[in-house]
C-alpha cells in the first residue's frame, strides 16, 4: 500500500501555503471587504429612500458580509495542518459553503417578513440613488467574475461558491436598480395586492432561495463524501492503466473534500518483485497528481496477481501458425490465453503487427503495443532480451522466451514444459 500527497505536512499549527491559497484568501478577504461596502451603500440609501427593495438588497449584503468573513476564518483554517486532525482540515470549506446558504435562506426570510408585516410605503428615489445602485451592480457584477475565475482556477469550493453567489446578486440588483428606476418616473402598477416596490422585493427573494439551495446541496454533498465527478475517475482509469505493469483495476473510488480530491485505488500488478511493484505505485502517484487538478493524496492497494491464466505473444509468420524468425517484422502475433494450472489454451486470437512496415524503431514499438495488450510472456526465435524490446519487456515484467519450434502449438507446448521443469 502506498501513498502520496502533493503538500508535505507541516507541524502542527504551522501552515505551509501554496500560490494558490494564498490568493484563495487575498481574493476571500476582498469579498468580506466588498460586501461590507456594498450593505452599507444599500442601508444608506434605504434608510434615505423608504424603498423596501433596497432595504431588501441592504439585508442581503449585510448577510453576505458576515459570511465573507466566516468565509476568510474558514479558508484560513483549511490550510493548517495539525496532529488531531492528521487528514487536513479541507471541509472546512465546504463547511462554510453550507453556512453561507443558511445565511442567504435567513436574508430571505427577513425580506419576506417585511413585505408580509409593513404596508405600502412612500418611496423617494433621486438620480443619486439611481447612480449609487448602478454601481454597486457594476461592482457586484466584477467581482463575481473574478472571484468564479479564481476559484475555477485553484478549485476553491468557497470562491466559486462566492462568485456564483455574485452573479445572482447582480440579477437581484438589476431588480431593485429597475424597481427604483420605475418609481423615478413615477410609474406605479400593482399585482395581488403588491406594489411595484414590494414585488421588486418578493423578486430578490426567489433569487436568494435559489442561490442559497444551490449552495446547500452541493456543500452538503461533499460532506457526505460524495465521489468526485465521473469524468475525474475516468481519466484517473486510464492514466492507471497505461502504467504497463498494471493487469487490472479491482477498486477506484475517490472523494472531494474542500477544493482538494482524495483518490483510492487497488491494483493487481504484473510482478511478484516489491521493488518493481513500488516503483510502477511511484509513477502512477505522480501522473495522477500532475494530471489530474488539485490531488491532494492517492492511496494505491497492491494484490498479487491472479494466477488462473496468463497470456502469450508469439511472432507469426502468417496467419496460420508457423513462428517469425524476425520479432519486429513479423507479420501477425498470436495471442493465447491459457490456464496457468493445467495450460490448457482458453482462448487464442491472431492480430496483423501495426508496425511491420515501420521503417525505424520496429522493434521498440512493437513491444509497446505488447504491453499494452496486457500479455504475461512472449515466445520468439530471436534472443531480444539485450536488445530494446527485450528492455522494454523487462521493464513491463513481462517473460521472454526462446523457442526453437517451428509451429505455434509446438513452441507452447514446449514453454509449458520448460515452465513445468
Amino acid at each position: 500500500m502506498s501513498t502520496a500527497s502533493k503538500h508535505t505536512p507541516s507541524p502542527a499549527g504551522s501552515e505551509a501555503l501554496s500560490p494558490e491559497t494564498y490568493q484563495i484568501r487575498r481574493v476571500a478577504l476582498y469579498a468580506f471587504l466588498i460586501n461590507l461596502l456594498l450593505a452599507a451603500a444599500k442601508a444608506s440609501l434605504a434608510v434615505f429612500s423608504g424603498s423596501l427593495a433596497i432595504t431588501a438588497g441592504a439585508i442581503d449584503s449585510a448577510t453576505d458580509s458576515f459570511a465573507s468573513l466566516a468565509v476568510y476564518g474558514g479558508v484560513r483554517l483549511s490550510s493548517r495542518r495539525s496532529p488531531t486532525f492528521p487528514l487536513g482540515l479541507y471541509k472546512i470549506e465546504n463547511l462554510i459553503s453550507v453556512v453561507i446558504a443558511l445565511f442567504i435562506f435567513f436574508a430571505g426570510y427577513e425580506i419576506v417578513r417585511h413585505i408580509l408585516g409593513s404596508g405600502p410605503a412612500a418611496v423617494e428615489v433621486t438620480p443619486l440613488v439611481l447612480l449609487v445602485l448602478a454601481g454597486t451592480t457594476a461592482v457586484t457584477f466584477g467581482f463575481g467574475r473574478y472571484a468564479l475565475k479564481v476559484g475555477r482556477r485553484t478549485g476553491s469550493p468557497t470562491l466559486i461558491a462566492e462568485g456564483k453567489h455574485r452573479q445572482v446578486d447582480v440579477l437581484s440588483s438589476l431588480v431593485v436598480f429597475v424597481s427604483a428606476l420605475l418609481s423615478y418616473v413615477d410609474i406605479q402598477f400593482s399585482l395581488f395586492g403588491l406594489g411595484i416596490d414590494e414585488l421588486a422585493a418578493a423578486v430578490v427573494v426567489l433569487f436568494i432561495a435559489h442561490a442559497g439551495w444551490e449552495l446547500l446541496t452541493e456543500g452538503m454533498r461533499v460532506l457526505l463524501d460524495a465521489s468526485v465527478e465521473q469524468e475525474t475517475l475516468e481519466q484517473a482509469r486510464d492514466i492507471i492503466h497505461s502504467e504497463p505493469l498494471v493487469t487490472e483495476i479491482i477498486a477506484l473510488v475517490g472523494r472531494n473534500a474542500g477544493r482538494f480530491r482524495f483518490l483510492q485505488t487497488t491494483i493487481r500488478v504484473r510482478t511478484e518483485n516489491l521493488t518493481k511493484a513500488h516503483a510502477a505505485t511511484e509513477r502512477i502517484q505522480n501522473r495522477l497528481q500532475d494530471e489530474l487538478d488539485n490531488v491532494e493524496r492517492v492511496l494505491i492497494h497492491v494484490e498479487p496477481r491472479r494466477a488462473e491464466h496468463h497470456r502469450v505473444a508469439v511472432p507469426l509468420e502468417t496467419r496460420h501458425g508457423r513462428l517469425s524468425h524476425h520479432f519486429g517484422e513479423a507479420g501477425f502475433f498470436a495471442f493465447v490465453q491459457r490456464n496457468r494450472e493445467n495450460g490448457a489454451v482458453v482462448e487464442q486470437t491472431v492480430k496483423a503487427n501495426p508496425f511491420a512496415t515501420v521503417a525505424k524503431g520496429k522493434g521498440i514499438q512493437v513491444a509497446e503495443w505488447l504491453v499494452q495488450e496486457k500479455v504475461d510472456q512472449v515466445l520468439v526465435r530471436e534472443d531480444i532480451r539485450h536488445k530494446g524490446p527485450g528492455y522494454v519487456f523487462a521493464n513491463a515484467g513481462i517473460d521472454v522466451r526462446t523457442a526453437a519450434a517451428e509451429e505455434l502449438e509446438e513452441a507452447l507446448t514446449g514453454a509449458e514444459n520448460e515452465a513445468a521443469g
